[in-house]
């Protein structure tokens, strides 16, 4: 098991890693714009952050003080509503590229406060905002490009064979090594989630 998980990640590992590489340029894009004062980007993340303070079930609980809940719905989150889907669709290789350069822009704009004053004051608060991004980046990062492999893999199969419908079929081997690579992806996005709603550090 452990030599699949391993083989599967190195398999995948140009598209985790391209993947990786749009998420920091697409969040650096982000945390530039906000502090330079870019007044679409800090009412965007205004928009952004108040939708998610009156509707999002993980920071209802944490403004609630369960911080554990929020955790928990936080990892399912990521992992049910962002991961999977975006996994799914890296079957068509390019879309995924475009939600993850929206999600690390996202990601970007939040690195100034509710005032716009950057989170980046002192070493403890910028040391947790890069832990957080980092631990989902790469959680995403893995899950994603594995999709994006099966996607390629697909692709070169039903060319053989001249996408032919009754011959149509999704490698199964590229199947079980999605789960594989999820089997490091999943432990990434709980660990990333509790820190971001357990630690201290979190002002």
């Amino acid at each position: 098991m452990k030599n699949s998980i391993s083989k599967a990640i190195v398999d995948c590992r140009f598209y985790a890693l391209s993947i990786f590489i749009v998420y920091v340029i697409s969040c650096t894009v982000g945390i530039l714009m906000v502090h330079h004062g870019n007044q679409f980007a800090l009412s965007q993340r205004d928009k952004i952050v108040g939708m998610a303070i009156q509707t999002d079930k993980a920071s209802l609980n944490y403004q609630s003080g369960n911080k554990i809940t929020a955790a928990v719905y936080d990892f399912a989150g990521n992992l049910f509503f962002a991961a999977i889907p975006q996994t799914a669709i890296g079957l068509a290789i390019f879309p995924p590229y475009f939600s993850v350069a929206y999600q690390g822009w996202v990601g970007g704009i939040v690195s100034v406060d509710g005032t716009h004053q950057s989170r980046f004051t002192s070493l403890q608060p910028t040391a947790y905002y890069f832990i957080v991004m980092l631990l989902q980046t790469v959680a995403f990062s893995l899950s994603i490009g594995a999709g994006i492999r099966c996607g390629v893999d697909t692709y070169k199969h039903n060319s053989q064979v001249s996408w032919r419908f009754w011959q149509f079929r999704i490698p199964k081997e590229s199947i079980l090594a999605v789960g594989h690579v999820y089997c490091v992806s999943i432990p990434l996005f709980f660990v990333g989630s509790c820190f971001e709603f357990l630690s201290s550090w979190n002002m």
